[in-house]
């Protein structure tokens, strides 16, 4: 064997022309317009002052970006269903997206400009000389892809399924619309930019026709959970602050414990070490409701005050709630069916874990009440220990419950980072 030399930047100029000889999927036509002007960044980027706008994080990594990097202020999520039929397309897909997105979070073009005037554009050219924003790419894989609604092994993983990756139960009170629920993969786009997010799926779609399509997507605003002890805590469509126990980047032993695989949680998912699950739910609020209600009622059902967000057992934002102190009567100061209360680690067996989720507004229904609402991201080690008794426990008890509802839903299984030169599932596939 001989000795590489290259560096990495020639190892991934190296990988664009590699994918010119990939054949026989939509999303190898799209990583064919690599061919032209390899070297070509985006100029104007460059001279941009630095500054939050100019923040990149680096795609390839241990860990994929998008989970514990601090919650960036806007999101585009969208699911997809794999119209490829062979193992070989389905990876040739992965390989282009993982060239697309290394650039994009760069603040660069998906793929490199044509040589032919007459060609479609190589990226369709609204985030042109907007810096990176922050931009993450995080990518998952939903249960469908390990088999379908037959049980069909359509690309040869079924044995690899792991079994944390199974679809979520029906909880009391979910009304789920299947036009916003699942699918075969996941892209969470997050950017300081709406449209430097936007224009990440748009070219992701773009790459992937022919091999795969969007089965859903949402787009979210004002960040609901903070990932970083240098983040203030933001607030929901409720006006209260949300997230405050959430678990930061910052607790690397917490992030172990709670958000990565570890090597011998699954022995057939082995290729799962050093990624995680993701929870996506789309709760709709009844704000038209929660707005008639007085202060009082909101914050009993939260378990906090509304202006500094300090638990009703006393203290300041970060005092840990006291669940065993009782008010006048033998009243528990924080509710036994508020939210603080059935959500918090103490109730749920210390489980905790790592929230990202995001306002959302799609307009108004056809009574006129506002679409909007939450939603919920959240990362976890074990779904079926750290979420799915907690949202069975808080769907049956939570006075919150009337207030909201669950209407589309998701749970992928999060790959480990993608290393330079290879592709995102490359661990799955090998």
């Amino acid at each position: 064997m001989t000795e590489d030399n290259t560096t990495p930047s020639q190892r991934r100029g190296l990988s664009r022309r590699r994918m010119l000889g990939l054949t026989g999927t939509g999303a190898a036509v799209g990583a064919a317009t690599f061919a032209g002007g390899l070297g070509v960044g985006r100029a104007t980027a460059d001279t941009v002052p630095a500054g939050g706008a100019m923040r990149r994080y680096p795609f390839y990594a241990p860990h994929q970006s998008g989970i514990v990097t601090p919650a960036q202020d806007r999101l585009h999520f969208a699911a997809f269903d794999v119209t490829a039929t062979t193992r070989e397309e389905l990876v040739t897909l992965l390989q282009a997206w993982t060239l697309a997105a290394a650039e994009m979070t760069q603040g660069r073009p998906a793929q490199a400009e044509e040589t032919s005037y007459d060609a479609p554009p190589a990226d369709t050219g609204e985030a042109d000389g907007l810096p990176a924003s922050g931009l993450t790419l995080t990518f998952g894989f939903g249960p469908s892809l390990f088999r379908d609604a037959h049980g069909k092994d359509r690309f040869g993983i079924a044995a690899r399924q792991p079994r944390e990756l199974a679809a979520l139960p029906h909880f009391p009170g979910d009304k789920l619309d299947p036009s916003r629920s699942d699918g075969d993969l996941c892209v969470q786009a997050c950017a300081d930019d709406p449209q430097v997010a936007v224009h990440a799926i748009r070219n992701l779609s773009r790459i992937a026709f022919g091999s795969a399509q969007i089965r859903w997507a949402q787009l979210g605003f004002g960040r609901t959970s903070s990932t970083s002890t240098a983040q203030a805590t933001p607030r929901n469509l409720f006006g209260f602050k949300d997230g405050t126990a959430n678990l930061k980047a910052e607790e690397a032993g917490q992030a172990d414990e709670h958000v990565w695989v570890g090597q011998r949680d699954d022995p057939a998912a082995g290729w799962m070490t050093g990624g995680s699950y993701l929870v996506a739910r789309r709760i709709n609020m009844r704000l038209e409701t929660w707005d008639r209600a007085s202060l009082r009622e909101q914050e009993t059902i939260i378990g906090r005050d509304r202006p500094q967000g300090a638990p009703l057992s006393g203290g300041t934002e970060f005092t840990e709630p006291d669940l065993a102190a009782k008010g006048r009567g033998g009243v528990p100061l924080i509710a036994a069916d508020s939210h603080v209360r059935l959500a918090h680690p103490h109730t749920n067996g210390g489980v905790r874990m790592l929230r990202r989720g995001y306002n959302f507004t799609d307009g108004n229904d056809a009574i006129g009440r506002l679409d909007a609402g939450l939603f919920f991201l959240a990362y976890v080690r074990r779904p079926s220990a750290q979420y799915v008794p907690m949202q069975m426990r808080m769907a049956r008890q939570d006075a919150m419950m009337e207030y909201v509802q669950h209407t589309g839903s998701g749970l992928f299984a999060i790959p480990p980072g993608a290393r330079d030169g290879g592709h995102i599932g490359q661990t799955l596939f090998a």
